[in-house]
């Protein structure tokens, strides 16, 4: 009688322990699956679970564009710019940024005098690689052999004939690189200047 007894017993303690295990991993899955929030307590949804990836992935990307902004942004906007503006100068963005490093010279010049001149090389004199328009005059045209000589050269002259004799404004600039302008260089060499600055393009 004891055996028999304890034999249901034995098959009661191992049903109701199958039972509370199968609960148990139910319940696990569906915490798995919902998800909880511990610090309001509140079960999440898969919509929900979602909603909090995406932020997530939001404050990621804000927090990758905050240290480009941070850092070092300037070869991102002359890439982008000259991207933009389907430039012939846009593989030429890194050599650009280290010219502009190596004179001295803010990256923005050597791209908005281009802009001003050629329309950022999209005009210029028959395999001349001169964006810039110095050079240039009734005796002849200073060709080169490709974009990163004149780049390199450009940066070099930048350097050497203007921002060395104190001539760092457009408007001061101007008096020399185009004196013939009633204003309008040195006011589109700023515009084009205040977009790169401002990501406005």
């Amino acid at each position: 009688m004891k055996s028999t007894s304890f034999s249901v017993f034995k098959k009661f303690f191992l049903s109701t322990g199958v039972l509370f295990v199968g609960v148990l991993f139910v319940f696990w899955q569906s915490f798995g699956v919902l998800g909880v929030n511990f610090e309001s307590g509140k079960v999440l949804g898969l919509t929900d679970k979602l909603i909090i990836s995406q932020e997530r992935g939001e404050v990621e990307q804000m927090e990758e564009e905050i240290s480009v902004v941070g850092g070092n942004a300037r070869p991102l906007i002359i890439k982008n710019y000259l991207e933009k503006y389907k430039s012939p100068l846009l593989p030429y963005a890194n050599l650009i940024y280290e010219l502009s490093e190596t004179y001295g010279v803010e990256y923005y010049w050597i791209i908005a005098i281009a802009q001003q001149e050629s329309n950022l090389c999209k005009k210029i004199p028959v395999d001349s690689y001169n964006c810039w328009g110095y050079g240039i005059h009734s005796k002849g045209t200073l060709r080169f052999e490709s974009y990163e000589m004149a780049l390199k050269s450009f940066a070099e002259y930048l350097n050497r004939e203007y921002f060395k004799k104190g001539l760092g404004t457009a408007e001061l600039m101007m008096t020399k690189y185009c004196p013939s302008s009633n204003g309008s260089w040195a006011f589109g060499v700023n515009q084009f200047i205040e977009e790169m600055e401002s990501g406005d393009f």
